[in-house]
């Protein structure tokens, strides 16, 4: 994408900000968010919630059950909502969100549940629905760096800059984190490494 300048006589383009510029500028809003959540602005936190549930979303979809996603993020949105005054970097709301997402995760398979399988009768037949749903449990078998970056990559659409300003992570981690898992998840896929 270009902007134009037409300070000059002659309308100059020129690249628009790149990623650290738009990082920046996305962690000058989140602060001003905060800020606004935390004087009691509503809309100001339903902002952060709309800025940060894919990536909420997409951390719990590579740890827990797909049935119980949305369940925990409401859940965490609100227990982030009445603990927002302990957040000591206003700019910080990301990685803190993301940081509350994978222990409530983990806190997920603490509690104990009672389970009962499913046979192939009780089962649905849709086979787009059970590929997606295997495909998925391959990226939960990865490492966790790479499964969280895989599952807000492919599943949330999230960019490579998107991941790095919401978690917290650096660009470059997060693109090796992402070509690390795809050629993990390659492999498990059976491609081979000329495709």
């Amino acid at each position: 994408m270009y902007e134009l300048d037409a300070t000059a006589d002659v309308l100059l383009m020129r690249p628009q900000a790149n990623a650290a510029t738009q990082q920046l500028n996305e962690t000058a809003v989140e602060a001003v968010l905060v800020s606004a959540a935390l004087a009691g602005d509503r809309d100001g936190f339903g902002q952060l919630y709309d800025l940060y549930a894919p990536l909420v979303h997409g951390i719990l979809l590579a740890r827990v059950p797909r049935g119980e996603v949305d369940d925990l993020v409401q859940d965490i949105f609100l227990h982030a909502y009445k603990k927002l005054d302990t957040l000591r970097d206003k700019a910080a709301f990301g990685p803190w969100i993301a940081m509350i997402a994978r222990n409530r995760a983990v806190d997920f398979y603490r509690r104990t549940r009672e389970t009962v399988e499913i046979t192939d009768d009780v089962r649905g037949s849709n086979t787009t629905d059970s590929r997606a749903n295997e495909i998925l449990e391959l990226i939960r078998s990865l490492p966790d760096a790479y499964r969280e970056t895989l599952v807000l990559r492919l599943v949330e659409g999230m960019t490579g800059p998107e991941i790095a300003a919401r978690t917290g992570l650096t660009p470059a981690s997060v693109r090796v984190n992402l070509h690390r898992g795809m050629k993990l998840l390659r492999q498990k896929l059976g491609f081979t490494e000329g495709l």
